[in-house]
């Protein structure tokens, strides 16, 4: 993709380019072995608007439950360029980048700015369902916290869902994926984690298109991202869809748009229950 249009951005992304994080290199992340290379275009029988989100079962009541959200990068990073870049563990025994700036849409609006909208709206229909709520952030002007942080955070949650958005520098780049990590942890987390992953595809394939590209059911095997590989719990990061994409980018821009992602990924979350 081509780097947000905002100060310090060039630099950053050609640090991150190299480390591959999600929703913040120049192009898609390489999927794993088993995946087709991503076509620059998708074909979308389902017309490019988000379709009417499923709705979570009036009376669901996830009582004693806690759902870990990780809204992806943060509002500040852009203007602290020595801490987003320090090194920190990656889980598999090497390090990466603290954070990124994460991308943008072609009008600017910052994905840091997406996935804060959709994780409070579904951090409010988590705790409206009785559920309780660890956020990996509290604000969007700071900055961080680092990608090692952002997995253990959630250590005393149920499971975590990371919110991002994908920057392909196509903009025929249409879709969301999921991804999980590869194994090499725990195999019940491994386990539970898939079956997080499925559950979440199922979902927000009923509202929106899934990019198959990344995989069977749009659903990527990644090791290289610290987030997930630091989790200790079932954790999955869900790449809502492609910032470029002119109709992807205006339903992100939108507050009803914001609100049938968070829908999906709450219906996600009822039906891993």
């Amino acid at each position: 993709m081509s780097p947000p249009r905002r100060a310090l951005i060039p630099v950053l992304c050609a640090i991150l380019a190299l480390q591959g994080l999600a929703g913040c290199g120049s192009n898609p992340p390489p999927p794993d072995s088993s995946t087709p290379v991503a076509p620059e275009g998708m074909s979308d029988p389902k017309g490019s608007e988000a379709r009417d989100a499923p709705t979570t079962q009036p009376g669901t009541d996830l009582s004693g439950r806690t759902v870990a959200i990780d809204p992806g990068h943060n509002g500040g990073n852009a203007s602290h360029p020595n801490t987003i870049t320090r090194p920190v563990p990656d889980g598999r025994g090497g390090t990466k980048a603290c954070n990124t700036t994460g991308t943008a849409t072609d009008s600017d609006y910052p994905e840091s700015d997406f996935t804060w909208g959709v994780g409070q709206k579904l951090k409010h229909d988590l705790e409206d369902a009785g559920a309780e709520v660890v956020m990996s952030r509290d604000d969007n002007d700071s900055v961080g916290p680092c990608v090692d942080e952002r997995g253990t955070f959630a250590d005393d949650a149920d499971l975590m869902i990371s919110i991002h958005a994908n920057g392909s520098e196509s903009t025929k780049a249409k879709g969301f994926h999921v991804i999980v990590a590869q194994p090499g942890r725990s195999e019940t987390v491994e386990d539970d984690s898939n079956r997080l992953a499925d559950a979440m595809s199922k979902a927000m394939a009923d509202p929106f298109t899934p990019n198959t590209a990344y995989g069977k059911n749009a659903i990527s095997r990644r090791p290289d991202l610290a987030g997930l590989n630091n989790a200790s719990v079932p954790a999955v990061i869900v790449e809502c869809g492609e910032m470029r994409n002119p109709d992807e980018a205006k339903t992100m821009e939108s507050k009803s748009g914001q609100q049938k992602y968070a829908e999906a990924l709450m219906q996600g979350i009822v039906d891993w229950y």
